[in-house]
């Protein structure tokens, strides 16, 4: 039942976005929501694949574009190289190991003090990504 409501609630924002649902798009979205380590293109890809063998790599850049314009999902450049994708829609930074590549999400208050802006500047969004080493790489350097 759970299930059923959250495919009503994707079919419709992408519906009202101008996109219709498909099973594609839904393998897509399903394989960002559970495991949620901020995957490339190529990684939903083989992802995807498992489940549904007959999704091509277009199939899959064309959804993640179409989830990024439909605000369920976040593109994000933590490092040079291929573009990573992100459900968490809530205010938050990216936290980027060097070492292992892992990535841990850090909720923001988009009003904080912490992040002075522009005198008069109004955020609307951040784009944060910060990078070292993670807990277990760095007790291993």
């Amino acid at each position: 039942m759970v299930e059923k409501k959250l495919d009503n609630k994707f079919s419709e924002r992408l519906n009202t976005s101008g996109f219709r649902f498909t099973p594609q798009r839904q393998r897509v979205y399903d394989v960002l929501m559970q495991k949620r380590d901020h995957p490339t293109a190529d990684e939903v890809f083989v992802r995807a694949k498992k489940q549904m063998p007959e999704i091509s790599h277009a199939t899959v850049y064309n959804t993640l574009d179409a989830l990024v314009k439909c605000g369920l999902v976040k593109q994000v450049q933590l490092q040079r190289g291929a573009a990573r994708f992100c459900p968490n829609m809530e205010e938050h930074c990216h936290y980027y190991c060097d070492k292992c590549g892992e990535v841990f999400d850090v909720p923001l208050n988009k009003n904080s003090a912490m992040m002075p802006s522009p005198r008069g500047f109004k955020v609307d969004h951040y784009d944060i990504a910060v990078h070292g080493l993670c807990a277990d790489c760095a007790k291993k350097k």
